[in-house]
């Protein structure tokens, strides 16, 4: 008798089983997930042991899933909120950067600054359009009215004047 129930499960399982994992990837955003869910799903359904056929089996195996999902991110929730000692979120908050690191960052941005000024000026504008604004070299061939070519060229130039100015700051 027991096999048999088991088994009638496994089938009606076996019948959401690809809806169910695509609702589950869905609300856990996370495919993996899903598929430990409704392995639980399963495991948790053939556990009831009840002998009493499902009336509504697909309505069933939402609802666990949905109740082990809930679980999980109850599970969750809870391991951040260990994780967080307000003592650590107080000191992060608080904790002044590094007035070193600040006035180095502020200098090396003034010398970038003044390294670019010296730069001729297509070439500065080539250079921080394809660093700064992200623009492909054809986007800016084609936005100046220049080849691809010397869009290289700008950017090589610049980039090894920079290199220049830097390379005793390193």
């Amino acid at each position: 008798m027991a096999n048999e129930i088991a088994a009638e499960r496994f089938v009606i399982f076996r019948q959401y089983y690809d809806e169910l994992v695509k609702f589950l990837t869905v609300k856990l955003r996370s495919r993996d997930q899903a598929l430990d869910v409704a392995q639980e799903t399963f495991l948790r359904v053939l556990a009831q042991g009840s002998s009493v056929p499902i009336d509504r089996p697909r309505a069933f195996l939402y609802k666990t899933a949905i109740n082990l999902t809930v679980d999980l991110f109850r599970r969750r929730q809870r391991r951040v909120e260990q994780s967080l000692d307000t003592d650590d979120i107080q000191t992060v908050l608080v904790a002044p950067p590094e007035q070193e690191t600040v006035v180095a960052a502020k200098e090396q941005i003034r010398l970038l600054y003044e390294a670019l000024m010296e730069l001729p000026p297509r070439c500065r504008h080539v250079f921080l359009l394809h660093k700064f604004k992200e623009r492909s070299h054809a986007e800016i061939a084609e936005q100046l009215g220049i080849s691809i070519s010397m869009v290289e060229k700008h950017i090589l130039k610049a980039t090894a004047f920079c290199r220049e100015r830097f390379k005793d700051i390193s």
